[in-house]
């Protein structure tokens, strides 16, 4: 199949949610709580932060464990780097991704407004505009010869699957509600013309919505 563009471990609430209202710099996601849509991720033997060598294994296990599987690159939207719109003005605060980045690929940031890349550990950031295909373009070729994840948030995710461009998407329903802020779907269904689907529940409480294209 060649490069697939993936979504992965993307988490929405059970009403359609993936980030509340009010971004700022404290609140990556906003009013909603990212321990309450996460939860299902962190409590698993394969989170990338965990100190300790417990953690549960199974379904929700698996999901985590895959997500850097033959990664070559990242997309992401600016407001899953930093909550900052309209030009850069300050170049010197790197993102939400601390020094330590959990990417270790090229990551391509969606933005109309120049900025330089940077390097942070081994993930490099690189600041593009352009739309959705010339960017996967960019991406592929970075990828050299892996897949592509596209890493969010919702407004992204929305607007590479309007342009066709996604192969499979992985969607984690979790069992809250958000009530306002940006959604992927008003229901999952609205997918069902393009991508085949399977909905598996977790133990844990979350539903997760696996996609691939038709």
């Amino acid at each position: 199949m060649g490069q697939l563009l993936k979504v992965q471990n993307f988490t929405v609430s059970s009403d359609g949610f993936a980030t509340g209202e009010n971004q700022s710099l404290e609140r990556p996601f906003g009013d909603a709580d990212p321990g309450a849509l996460m939860y299902w991720a962190g409590a698993t033997a394969s989170w990338p932060n965990r100190t300790d060598s417990g953690g549960s294994r199974g379904l929700d296990d698996y999901f985590t464990r895959d997500f850097s599987h033959n990664i070559g690159a990242e997309i992401m939207g600016r407001n899953k780097f930093g909550p900052e719109r309209g030009p850069w003005e300050n170049e010197e605060w790197r993102g939400w991704w601390g020094d330590e980045p959990p990417f270790h690929t090229p990551v391509f940031v969606l933005t109309h407004h120049e900025r330089p890349s940077f390097t942070l550990s081994d993930t490099t950031f690189h600041f593009v505009g352009g739309d959705p295909a010339d960017v996967l373009e960019q991406a592929r070729e970075a990828a050299q010869g892996k897949d592509v994840r596209l890493g969010g948030g919702p407004t992204t995710v929305r607007q590479f699957l309007d342009a066709g461009l996604v192969d499979t998407l992985h969607v984690a329903v979790a069992p809250v509600k958000i009530g306002a802020g940006v959604r992927i779907w008003e229901s999952p269904d609205e997918l069902l013309d393009r991508y085949h689907r399977e909905v598996v529940p977790s133990p844990s409480g979350v539903t997760h919505h696996i996609f691939w294209r038709r």
